[in-house]
């Protein structure tokens, strides 16, 4: 491989670091070749992209990309697959998958959401983690509930809300129908003074 081609090789690498939210550095080394068709068959059928890397290459990509792979850059010794995902936990399936009937791959370490993970012992936390839409959905989800809760609320006590405004705006014309049936009970009662009185007048 001349120079032009390494060049080429490690600038796809930069893109494909930066195009994937997740990249898995995993260790397959003992698979034989039905095995690693088997893998790369499970990695298809998952949309996670493996591919077999040369440390030295792999390293100059990382040291080349706007991301900080922190320690990830140490772990560039021996055997190195990457798998790489636009789902966080993803290839963490296929591992767990596949490790049904083995011990490989084994998981050196991984960049999630711009999450360093450093040993195969976080494979199960790789496992169930939530991508990020998900865990807003979830929030959303939870801010959303309670609105629902309080129109539906509202929405089953309309008729006692309506009919409590209806009181309440009843109440002024009530109170102003008793206050002119009692002003009518006055003057009708003063007419009648004064008709009795006009009529004493005249006896006398």
């Amino acid at each position: 491989m001349n120079k032009e081609e390494k060049v080429k090789l490690v600038k796809d690498l930069k893109y494909q670091l930066a195009d994937y939210k997740s990249i898995y550095l995993t260790d397959i080394a003992g698979l034989d070749s039905v095995q690693t068709s088997k893998l790369r068959k499970e990695c298809f059928n998952s949309n996670v992209k493996l591919s077999v890397v040369k440390n030295t290459f792999l390293e100059r990509a990382m040291s080349d990309s706007e991301s900080d792979f922190g320690e990830l850059k140490d772990l560039l010794k021996g055997n190195t697959t990457i798998m790489l995902s636009d789902v966080g936990n993803s290839p963490a399936k296929v591992i767990k998958k596949f490790r049904k009937d083995g011990d490989k791959p084994i998981l050196k370490g991984a960049f999630v959401d711009e999450a360093i993970y450093i040993g195969d012992e976080h494979i199960e936390a790789l496992f169930k983690l939530k991508s990020k839409e998900e865990v807003i959905g979830e929030i959303i989800s939870i801010l959303q509930s309670p609105a629902k809760n309080i129109i539906s609320a509202l929405k089953s006590s309309s008729g006692k809300i309506a009919g409590l405004v209806k009181t309440l705006s009843d109440k002024p014309s009530e109170e102003a129908k008793a206050e002119e049936a009692e002003a009518e009970d006055e003057k009708n009662n003063a007419e009648e003074q004064t008709s009795e009185d006009e009529s004493k007048d005249e006896s006398e």
